[in-house]
């Protein structure tokens, strides 16, 4: 609580893919991690509290922020391990599915649960993008370009200020103080020299 390019696959052209450009907030709720097995799956990492999280919308949108997203149909979705093993409607071999590699999982912001301003419920991880990273002695670290999983956790990554240096910082109880939404601001237990 984060390229892809239009495959010849003949599903690509047909009314079953939506292609969506829209003025509405898309948030981001995973990513794919490539192809799985030969029959059109593909292998999802979730950011949903729960691991199956994604499990609970009939559409997601595929593609990157400010671009044109494209809505498919998961099928046959399970968890294994740490992902989601989707089966998109239309796909049905690995070669065609493969081009979803590294592309982002979303759905519009109107589909999600509300959540309090505050943060205090919980916050999407979209919602994280943008903020300034201060830690405990009140020096600023830099500023949410996304998050990351980096295998044993997940990360905030920071741009550091007037700098093109990338600082990941595990998103994890023991190093994240506070967020505070309303001053779009994250306190952390972290050094600037680490």
């Amino acid at each position: 609580m984060a390229n892809r390019k239009t495959s010849s696959h003949k599903a690509d052209t047909s009314a079953t893919l939506q292609k969506l450009i829209t003025d509405e907030n898309m948030v981001i709720l995973g990513h794919v991690n490539g192809p799985h097995g030969i029959r059109g799956q593909i292998k999802v990492v979730s950011y949903t509290e729960r691991s199956d999280g994604l499990r609970d919308y009939p559409i997601w949108w595929f593609g990157k922020q400010d671009e044109q997203w494209i809505a498919l149909h998961p099928e046959d979705c399970s968890v294994s391990g740490k992902y989601i093993i989707a089966k998109l409607r239309e796909y049905n071999d690995r070669l065609s599915v493969a081009a979803l590699a590294g592309q982002q999982i979303a759905v519009p912001r109107s589909h999600l649960p509300s959540l309090p301003d505050n943060g205090e419920d919980g916050y999407y991880w979209a919602d994280l993008i943008g903020s300034n990273v201060i830690n405990l002695r009140g020096e600023i670290l830099g500023q949410v370009t996304g998050l990351l999983e980096t295998g044993a956790n997940d990360a905030l990554q920071i741009r550091l200020p007037e700098s093109t240096r990338v600082l990941l910082i595990p998103f994890i109880d023991q190093v994240i103080a506070n967020v505070d939404l309303s001053s779009r601001e994250i306190t952390v237990d972290w050094s600037a020299d680490y």
